[in-house]
């Protein structure tokens, strides 16, 4: 059974940097596609970046492009998510999360994803 831990999460002032980090443990990570989700307070949870067993990443929607970046270490296990240029708004929890490779549903649809972490709290506040 795949689990998931998230790390990296914190408070940082807006205009700074986070790499959030997803360990994972039970299976290797190389054939499975991997995604960040987040939810902030009173909202729906929302993908923000994800990324194929082939490589191929994907932000969920176009206002995300250019500060987050996905990245995936398969030898360790491990998947990745850079957050450059924080705002107030990405004040969220975000999720990792986890499925077989497959092609049959997009890869920010978070119902395909069996697999998730308990999520890291990120606050972005002066």
């Amino acid at each position: 059974q795949l689990q998931l831990v998230e790390s990296g999460g914190g408070l940082v002032q807006p205009g700074g940097s986070l790499r959030l980090s997803c360990a994972a443990s039970g299976s290797t990570l190389d054939r499975h596609d991997i995604c960040w989700f987040r939810q902030a307070p009173g909202k729906e949870r929302e993908g923000v970046s994800c990324m194929r067993s082939t490589g191929v990443s994907t932000y969920c929607a176009d206002s995300l492009k250019g500060r987050f970046i996905i990245s995936r270490d398969n030898a360790k296990s491990t998947v990745y998510l850079q957050i450059n240029s924080l705002k107030p708004e990405d004040t969220a929890v975000y999720y990792c999360a986890a499925r077989r490779n497959t092609p049959l549903f997009r890869v920010c649809d978070a119902q395909s994803y069996p697999y998730w972490g308990q999520g890291t709290q990120v606050t972005v506040s002066s």
